[in-house]
């Protein structure tokens, strides 16, 4: 099977090379970490731009000039706000809202602070090539019940789509679900505990 090595990208086209992978497959045991840094390098050959984004706050900032950029827009800090708690991380949508609202809805409505509106667009569909695609690792997701740290996630103009968590150390063999799941077990386990010495 052929693989496509991106060697540049514009709103037109793209150029990739072709190369015969080894067929030789390792039996030999890939450490968590070796398997995330191969994912990342797998991503990286197909376009996607890798990001040293950690926390919450660097997400927010890349979303921002992400959609900036797309949009050839710049927001107040005023319209960002706004934009951001209401269009992106209302407290009020779930994750039926929210998907929904990157499927079908993609384009949202800015009232700017002169008051004219203008449109602003998440995913590009029409042209799919303006879309930028990110990867990022260890991103550290905290402030809901428990704290959740993602193995790689993927980035399209800055909007997470996607997450992936391997097993951690503590919990080897379990994917991310059930890592969350045996954490509140845990929790309830140890909290249970503290009332019986009590």
């Amino acid at each position: 099977m052929s693989t496509y090595n991106v060697v540049a990208a514009s709103n037109e086209s793209t150029v990739v090379t072709e190369y015969e992978p080894q067929s030789k497959r390792s039996d030999a045991y890939q450490s968590e970490a070796a398997l995330e840094q191969a994912f990342i390098r797998m991503l990286e050959e197909q376009g996607y731009a890798y990001l040293p984004i950690h926390d919450n706050a660097d997400l927010v900032a890349n979303l921002r000039r992400q959609l900036e950029l797309l949009n050839n827009y710049t927001f107040t800090d005023k319209e960002w706000d706004f934009f951001f708690r209401d269009k992106i991380a209302n407290a009020n949508d779930g994750i039926k809202e929210k998907t929904r609202r990157i499927q079908e809805d993609n384009i949202q409505n800015l009232t700017r602070e002169d008051g004219s509106t203008v449109n602003i667009t998440l995913l590009d569909k029409k042209n799919i090539h303006n879309n930028r695609l990110q990867v990022i690792n260890q991103y550290v997701e905290n402030g809901g019940n428990y704290d959740n740290r993602y193995d790689v996630t993927i980035l399209v103009n800055g909007c997470l789509l996607y997450t992936s968590d391997a097993a951690d150390e503590e919990d080897s063999g379990d994917s991310g679900g059930r890592r969350i799941i045996n954490k509140q077990k845990k929790k309830k386990t140890e909290e249970t505990e503290k009332k019986a010495k009590v």
